[in-house]
C-alpha cells in the first residue's frame, strides 16, 4: 500500500463496553507523546518529508491546521472523542489549542526514510489562520 497524499480521519473505537476501554494500538516507529501550551497557536508550518505523523488527543482538545491546494483546512479533536489524525509526508501543518488547559497529544510516528533536519524545522505561513474559523469549530463542539 503507497502513502496517501491527503490528510485522513480515523474514528478510534473501543473492542469492549466494560470499565477499562480498550483501543487498537497504532503500528509506528517512533511515539512521542507532547503537550501543547493552552491559549497557544503555532507560529509557522511543518512539513515532513519522511515520516507520516499519527496524532490522538488523549487530554484536552486542538486543532489541527493543514495546508493543500494553497487552501488551509481545520479539524478539531478532543479527548472526548478519540480521533486518530494522520499527516502523510509532504502536508504542512500547525497545532492550536485555544483552551485554557494544556492539549496532550500521542504521535505515533511512521517513518519512511532517514529524517531529515529540515522536517523539524518550521517553515513561514504563507498567508494567515481564519482564527475566526476555529473559534467556530470550538463553540460548535462545546457542550458536545
Amino acid at each position: 500500500m503507497g502513502i496517501l497524499n491527503k490528510v485522513e480521519c480515523i474514528q478510534l473505537v473501543q473492542d469492549k463496553e466494560d470499565v477499562i476501554k480498550f483501543f487498537t494500538p497504532l503500528s509506528s516507529n517512533e511515539t512521542v507523546l507532547f503537550e501543547i501550551p493552552p491559549q497557544t497557536a503555532d507560529e509557522a508550518l511543518f512539513c515532513h518529508r519522511f515520516q507520516t505523523d499519527q496524532l490522538v488527543v488523549v487530554r484536552g482538545s486542538m486543532v489541527l491546521v493543514f495546508l493543500q491546494n494553497r487552501y488551509y483546512d481545520y479539524i478539531l479533536s478532543t479527548q472526548h472523542q478519540l480521533l486518530l489524525i494522520k499527516i502523510p509526508p509532504g502536508i504542512p501543518h500547525a497545532l492550536i489549542n485555544f483552551s485554557s488547559e494544556p492539549c496532550l497529544v500521542l504521535n505515533a510516528i511512521i517513518r519512511h526514510g532517514t529524517p531529515h533536519p529540515k522536517d523539524y524545522q518550521p517553515i513561514k505561513k504563507p498567508f494567515p489562520f481564519d482564527f475566526e474559523r476555529v473559534k467556530k469549530l470550538l463553540e460548535n463542539h462545546v457542550g458536545k
